[in-house]
């Protein structure tokens, strides 16, 4: 299983960016997608989470100006990031929960990370 995460970029403080991240290979089910983020110097941060049903949950710092969403047939996870603050600025990465067949144990797999930069 492969994720492939796209989208980061420079960007002015107050502007958006939207995150993609899909998931390839052998796949026979995704449970929980999404996102965490690792700054300079900090530890990684739960950015935020979807489920398969489509129920998210936020960190309380990106509420109300990140949307996570997914496309369960495309395997994909979507960060919309909106009103963006220096203090974004982080390399986020992307998760995605799989089962590759009905018989075994779910675990997590990664994307590479991409870099968002938010500057003027």
């Amino acid at each position: 299983v492969q994720l492939q995460a796209s989208g980061g970029g420079l960007v002015q403080p107050g502007g958006s960016l939207r995150l993609s991240c899909a998931a390839s290979g052998s796949i026979f089910s995704i449970n929980i997608m999404g996102w965490y983020r690792q700054a300079p110097g900090k530890q990684r941060e739960l950015v935020a989470t979807i489920t398969s049903t489509s129920i998210t949950s936020y960190a309380d710092s990106v509420k109300g100006r990140f949307t996570i969403s997914r496309d369960n047939a495309k395997n994909t996870v979507y960060l919309q990031m909106n009103s963006l603050k220096p203090e974004d600025t982080a390399v986020y990465y992307c998760y995605a929960n799989v089962k590759i067949t009905i018989v075994t144990a779910p675990r997590n797999y990664w994307g590479q990370g991409t870099q968002v930069t938010v500057s003027s």
